[in-house]
């Protein structure tokens, strides 16, 4: 197994952030290292999706788990081997705890982990300060969440 976790404090609220999040198809307009995102439904368990990074090729993903505006998971699959992607979002008195977990399990996690695990931790790392500069600074995201599941420009 490999593991990346990396969290930040936010001022965001926890509605701003989920709805970033649940608006998959433009999940580039925040998030740097997406070229292009879709989601085939709505953003719930068994709901499929794909994602193009900046970097490396299209990705199949499946939403795992969906507990609105507290966590999501979804999980993409590399030959032999499993990726996991979690959001948590927890009130502190400090702010809104925002967690990034990626998770790679499987017979070749220490191949594929060598070869991407830099770079992942480094995208989600970036990916996260995004998000978070993103909600604190564009006031994003008191509305239904999924607001631009319906009518969203095809991206791929």
């Amino acid at each position: 197994m490999w593991t990346i976790e990396i969290s930040r404090l936010t001022t965001a609220t926890k509605e701003q952030i989920w709805n970033l999040w649940a608006d998959v198809a433009h999940w580039n307009s925040w998030d740097s290292t997406v070229k292009c995102s879709e989601l085939y439904g709505d953003f719930s368990v068994g709901t499929k999706g794909v994602v193009k990074l900046a970097i490396g090729p299209k990705s199949n993903f499946v939403i795992t788990v969906c507990e609105p505006f507290d966590s999501f998971t979804n999980r993409s699959f590399l030959p032999l081997c499993k990726v996991d992607f979690t959001v948590t979002l927890i009130e502190t008195q400090n702010g809104l705890l925002v967690t990034y977990r990626q998770v790679m399990t499987g017979f070749l996690t220490f191949f594929f982990s060598s070869i991407f695990g830099k770079k992942m931790a480094k995208g989600i790392s970036k990916g996260l300060e995004d998000l978070v500069a993103y909600a604190e600074n564009n006031n994003y995201g008191t509305t239904n969440y999924n607001k631009h599941q319906n009518g969203s420009p095809k991206p791929f």
